[in-house]
């Protein structure tokens, strides 16, 4: 089954300026000594796109989740970049169906198989990334990663509610909420503190506490109660 470059890019979001990284990237090893056409597979770049993709996960757990630690971060990301993970997301963009096969792995379902569709993936992203620069991969690729990413996150963080936010807003609007100390009052020993918390330029909720951290929560309360009632 021979691949359909408009189709892909379609759905990736992105046009190739060399058509033939595309092609390397589709083309599994199992046909190279079936064609006399075909000259390379998509091993070197599935070794490039694993380290793309890897970085991709990493920056972006790191800029949303700035309170979570090494620990939680490891572990998201590795969730994320599992063949399990990266062949969802394959299947989601179908490149499956549009894999060069040699005979007998066509023979032995090699178009649904979890490693061929993770290698794929990664392949895919190396051969963008060599097509344009990394700025246009984490511009393309973060619109089909978001979802898993808030998926992964929900499942596996924690419940606070800053953090819970911070997920469905990242989810939801693609930003990550800011939070502004507007103001103290009280004597030393039962200091007051009040938080906002600010997506985008709009404020969502505010708290008052004894802490800066406890005004924090409050404000992420308010907001989570906001999100699900307009969300309904």
């Amino acid at each position: 089954m021979s691949h359909d470059p408009a189709q892909i890019q379609e759905r990736l979001g992105y046009t190739f300026r060399d058509a033939d990284l595309l092609r390397t990237a589709l083309t599994h090893s199992s046909c190279l000594n079936e064609s006399e056409e075909l000259t390379a597979d998509n091993q070197r770049l599935e070794y490039l796109g694993d380290a793309v993709v890897d970085l991709l996960v990493a920056e972006v757990l790191y800029q949303a989740f700035p309170q979570a630690q090494e620990g939680e971060l490891t572990r998201w990301r590795a969730r994320l970049v599992s063949t399990e993970g990266l062949a969802q997301l394959a299947q989601q963009l179908d490149l499956g169906r549009h894999l060069v096969l040699g005979r007998g792995e066509e023979a032995t379902g090699g178009r649904t198989k979890p490693a061929n569709l993770a290698a794929t993936l990664e392949a895919v992203v190396a051969a963008m990334y060599l097509d344009s620069d990394w700025d246009t991969v984490r511009r393309v690729m973060l619109a089909h990663f978001r979802p898993y990413i808030a998926l992964v996150t929900v499942v596996a963080g924690p419940a606070d509610a800053r953090s819970r936010l911070q997920e469905q807003v990242q989810a939801v609007v693609g930003v990550t909420p800011r939070y502004v100390e507007v103001g103290e009052s009280g004597p030393d020993h039962r200091r007051r503190f009040a938080v906002e918390v600010v997506v985008g330029d709009e404020v969502w909720g505010r708290g008052v506490g004894p802490s800066k951290r406890a005004a924090a929560q409050g404000a992420a309360e308010q907001a989570l109660a906001r999100l699900s009632a307009a969300q309904g």
